[in-house]
């Protein structure tokens, strides 16, 4: 099932698809990995980390919410598994191959070059705690100790970013300052600044963070459209505390749809990378043998070994634009749920007595359903439509139809072409910004 932003999902099978969805991957939980959470099912997983002392943290207790934990800023950081990294390779005609053995070092010259690239993004805010009234007795805190006050608690988090200009313009995860307080950004230099978050895009999960310096050192951006699966890929970043780690890997995948992420509130197609990376890289860069850019490190899926998942470059950039412009960025929205049509699919409709209408084609985009009041609702759209094309491009697959309607413009018509009743009509329709939350 797909949408287009509405935030809802349709439990109609996929099977004919053309890209199928195992039904395992659906338990997985995934981590946004600066934020610690972990998303399956729509519930928060809080035991993400094993605190390696006994005077850390609970289990519970270490990731909060977006990244934030309780407790100290020094408390010490859960130690990391050793892991062992690849030697440096090359890439000939797009494809990754092992190194010459005159360059044995070029991982390690590539981190000489971007590292002091590469920020350590600590963030705080306050959050408001209710205690039951009877810990804020006093004969009850005799037993507790000094417990915060209600309103009073302070959440902490640890992420990564990576300077993009030498005035200081950072591009981290918006999850990584969702809600706060306080930004300190410090270089691998010593030196640290307060940063002022210029813009962050929950959509895309891209944010812009600004500090006053000069002369700063800066990344290289590469082109992450010309990506193939099996090139090398290095990460940069602060997992666990432990600061300017490196490891590397390949490309595994591109194109993943946020549907096939676990994270179908999002509007990424992510780069999937077996290189290394673990809560606290959020926002760190994954870099290609010439240490360019190539996406932004997001997310793992809990208890999977070598499957993360960044942001394409290329759309980091379009968005931070928006974000340095504006200080926010529209994405179009129809407000309809989508379904593959395939025989199967079709069968299963027509046989659900619960449902309003029936279909006669075995193949196009089926709208399952149009939420009241949006640009869809507005424009004509109907259950039971099936899209065979948008602005006269033929599309077989929601993801298409999600992908067209995202590149249009908020406010300006967009025509989409139906089959209704056995009969075929253009519709246009006017897209609107995707409702926050």
């Amino acid at each position: 099932m797909e949408k287009d932003g509405s935030g809802r999902s349709e439990p109609v099978s996929e099977r004919g698809s053309g890209r199928s969805v195992r039904p395992a991957a659906k338990s997985l939980a995934l981590v946004m990995l600066g934020a610690g959470i972990a998303t399956a099912g729509g519930q928060a997983i809080s035991t993400l980390v094993q605190p390696s002392t006994s005077n850390q943290p609970t289990t519970t207790d270490v990731f909060w919410d977006n990244g934030f934990w309780n407790g100290d800023r020094d408390s010490v950081a859960p130690e990391a598994e050793a892991q062992d990294q690849p030697q440096g390779s090359s890439v000939q005609n797009g494809l990754a191959i092992a190194p010459s053995m005159s360059g044995p070092n070029v991982i390690a010259d590539i981190v000489r070059q971007v590292e002091p690239s590469v920020v350590r993004i600590n963030a705080t805010r306050t959050v408001q705690t209710n205690l039951p009234p009877m810990f804020q007795d006093p004969f009850f805190r005799q037993f507790f100790g000094n417990m915060q006050p209600p309103g009073e608690q302070v959440q902490r988090g640890v992420g990564s970013g990576f300077i993009t200009s030498a005035d200081g313009q950072i591009i981290t995860n918006a999850h990584v300052v969702a809600g706060a307080d306080e930004v300190q950004v410090t270089l691998t230099d010593g030196r640290s600044f307060t940063g002022e978050v210029l813009g962050a895009d929950q959509v895309t999960d891209v944010a812009v963070i600004k500090i006053e310096a000069d002369n700063l050192p800066t990344v290289s951006i590469s082109d992450s459209d010309r990506l193939q699966p099996g090139e090398w890929a290095i990460a940069i970043g602060n997992p666990l505390g432990l600061d300017s780690t490196v490891t590397a890997g390949i490309i595994s995948a591109t194109g993943r749809s946020s549907r096939e992420v676990g994270v179908p509130d999002k509007r990424v197609n992510f780069i999937q990378t077996d290189a290394a990376i673990n809560p606290g890289n959020s926002g760190g860069p994954l870099l290609n043998l010439n240490g360019e850019v190539i996406g932004v490190n997001t997310a793992i899926i809990q208890g999977a070994q070598g499957i993360g998942f960044a942001i394409p470059i290329n759309t980091v950039q379009r968005i931070s634009a928006q974000l340095i412009e504006t200080g926010q960025v529209e994405h179009a929205f129809l407000g309809i749920q989508m379904a593959n049509l395939s025989p199967e699919i079709k069968e299963n409709i027509n046989n659900s007595p619960d449902r309003p209408f029936t279909v006669e084609e075995e193949e196009g985009v089926l709208i399952v359903q149009v939420m009241p009041n949006s640009p869809a609702a507005r424009g004509g759209l109907r259950e039971g439509d099936v899209i065979v094309a948008i602005e006269g491009q033929p599309v077989k697959e929601s993801a298409a139809v999600q992908q067209a309607v995202e590149e249009s413009t908020v406010g300006q018509d967009l025509a989409l072409t139906l089959r209704r009743d056995g009969r075929e009509q253009i519709i246009t329709v006017r897209p609107g910004n995707v409702p926050t939350r």
